[in-house]
């Protein structure tokens, strides 16, 4: 049965939309089926899986501007509804009964097609994001370890329960440490911290930590695959270790 993942904080700069690539990608890699979805109007996730911003994507796909096959690309690294500008215009346009349910029901044509479906979010709560967590079946949080890594948490997660009144499956699966190194004694404090405030949400933060790389950055500035052939490194195994723990999680 397919799942749908949504990647999401209300904090920018923490390796949101790294974490989406990886996992759909990782996915691929693993022989999975996977769509990535791109609802962040700066369009960081499909340029970075080689996408063409000027096609009809999520935007186009919400206001009944395109078929759903017709909002798919097939490019080198998989499938991909894309994200771009358009989106700004959302809340602003977006209005009636259903409204935050238009991803959710635009997306049940891939559910028999598709093992995964994988969201991107943007950094902020808007029509758009809602609708994302209205068709999510599992939310992860990407989190660095750093001073302000808990600011947003608190709203974030006030919005996700307010959405399970909308969405009774929705499902926190967990906290991901992303750019994480152990050396510090501040870093160490912050996971401790992090660990608390994911048990008192209900949920957890995930074994599994990604390091501080510029490798899957390289990789991405290059519009390829961290998973290809030619590329092996330790981000990208982490997160190889990180879809597997996932996965344990789901059976």
């Amino acid at each position: 049965m397919s799942k749908t993942i949504v990647i999401t904080n209300l904090k920018g700069g923490i390796a949101k939309t790294t974490t989406a690539h990886c996992m759909a990608t990782g996915l691929s890699y693993m022989k999975y089926k996977v769509l990535a979805v791109d609802t962040d109007l700066q369009g960081n996730l499909s340029y970075i899986m080689g996408a063409d911003l000027n096609k009809p994507g999520v935007y186009e796909l919400l206001n009944d501007r395109v078929l759903a096959p017709d909002a798919v690309q097939r490019v080198e690294q998989g499938a991909i509804i894309s994200g771009n500008r358009n989106l700004a215009n959302a809340d602003r346009e977006m209005t009636g009964k259903g409204v935050y349910r238009r991803l959710a029901e635009a997306l049940k044509p891939f559910q028999a097609v598709y093992d995964f479906i994988v969201i991107d979010t943007p950094p902020s709560i808007g029509i758009i994001s809602i609708n994302a967590l209205a068709a999510a079946d599992d939310v992860i949080i990407p989190m660095a370890a750093d001073a302000l890594a808990l600011q947003g948490l608190s709203q974030l997660y006030g919005n996700i329960k307010a959405m399970k009144k909308t969405n009774a499956t929705l499902n926190v699966a967990g906290i991901l440490l992303c750019r994480y190194s152990s050396r510090t004694v501040l870093a160490r404090e912050i996971k401790q911290l992090i660990t608390e405030r994911a048990e008192q949400m209900g949920t957890r933060l995930f074994k599994t930590t990604i390091r501080e790389s510029v490798a899957i950055r390289e990789t991405q500035a290059k519009i390829s695959n961290p998973y290809g052939a030619l590329f092996k490194s330790k981000p990208a195994n982490d997160y190889l270790s990180f879809i597997e723990e996932y996965l344990k999680t789901k059976g």
